[in-house]
């Protein structure tokens, strides 16, 4: 019981891993100084995406349902986060597309951040 609670702590820690990496940037924006913190994480969520890594957190996850008599094979986001958006199975290409989503999106952030530093001088 106490590995199904903390399973589902990890998965927690987890999606709100990935909602920092994808919109993190835009607390960037207001608190400036984590930027230390969403680079290096956004780098690392779109580098999961790009080469077809199963995340860390998925394996001590999975290690822990398995401790418990469950667990599941694939990635996180293909568990979680894709089935309830696409009916189909986790491919390449939208691990990919995911990837350059982060990237593209940080950028926009990241560009807005640093026009407004411009501007501020």
């Amino acid at each position: 019981m106490q590995n199904l609670l903390l399973a589902d702590f990890i998965i927690f820690l987890h999606f709100s891993f990935i909602l920092f990496v994808i919109f993190g940037g835009f607390l960037v924006l207001k608190w400036h100084k984590l930027i230390w913190l969403h680079l290096p994480a956004a780098m690392w969520g779109a580098l999961i995406e790009f080469a077809g890594w199963i995340c860390p957190l998925t394996t001590l996850e999975n290690s822990l349902r398995s401790a418990s008599g469950g667990g599941y094979a694939s990635g996180f986001i293909e568990h979680y986060i894709i089935p309830t958006i696409y009916p189909s199975a986790l491919t390449r290409e939208i691990q990919v597309a995911l990837g350059f989503f982060v990237i593209l999106l940080n950028l926009f952030v990241y560009r807005k951040l640093f026009l407004k530093r411009i501007d501020s001088k």
